[in-house]
């Protein structure tokens, strides 16, 4: 039985045949193709303030393709953060966050150019800024994880090779209404912030491991303590 996997794209048009080799390339995980598994989730990320999209449907052929998923037990939220670190502009203000980027790179790069197609966590606005905080050294590793958790965004799948690019295939696109979406994607925005600022930022507790202690123990991905 072949492995077939229902994907979503929220764009302000109708893409029927997504182009390899387009787009921005300081997006999430590079260039790529960005999807997402929730018909909801493609329609927030469609609509702008005052302009309408779409959700475009697709189906994606899987079997034999190299899959990085980031959320396996493999893998922790550092090695997500690290490919963020490497395609995303983050503010490096202080010696600190230059020294833990520098560490993250050094030691939990994952080779996801690779793979034809990448399974991780969306760095919308708010998520972006907890990434931040944690490399400032504001919040620890829990609370970092936690932070992950707040907006419910899940997942996005994103298709990198040109292997990739040919085996998905339009199935239709779902109309998305700006003023019912648009309040959506704020309102999932403002909860994950106001959530974050009200119990994760100024929650510490006790054994909390923060950046500084990851740097000095030398911790690398096979430490339990990251899992």
């Amino acid at each position: 039985m072949s492995m077939i996997q229902k994907l979503f794209h929220g764009s302000s048009n109708i893409i029927e045949k997504p182009l390899f080799g387009y787009g921005k390339p300081y997006n999430d995980y590079g260039l790529g193709f960005y999807c997402t598994d929730s018909l909801n989730m493609a329609k927030e990320w469609g609509v702008g303030k005052d302009r309408d999209g779409y959700a475009n449907c697709y189906e994606l052929e899987c079997d034999g393709l190299r899959i990085l998923n980031l959320n396996s037990s493999e893998y922790c939220i550092l090695h997500w953060l690290t490919i963020l670190l490497k395609n995303r502009e983050f503010d490096i203000p202080s010696g600190l966050a230059l020294e833990a980027k520098e560490y993250l790179l050094a030691n939990f790069a994952v080779k996801y150019e690779s793979y034809d197609a990448i399974i991780g966590y969306r760095a919308d606005d708010s998520y972006f800024s907890f990434a931040q905080d944690f490399i400032n050294g504001t919040i620890s590793y829990r609370q970092l994880n936690n932070a992950l958790h707040l907006g419910k965004l899940g997942q996005q799948f994103v298709l990198k090779s040109k292997t990739a690019f040919d085996r998905i295939l339009f199935t239709g696109s779902e109309a998305a209404k700006s003023n019912e979406w648009y309040a959506k994607k704020m309102q999932r925005d403002k909860t994950a912030r106001r959530e974050y600022f009200s119990v994760e930022r100024n929650r510490r507790q006790r054994g909390d491991l923060y950046i500084t202690q990851i740097i000095d123990e030398e911790m690398t991905s096979d430490d339990s303590r990251l899992r």
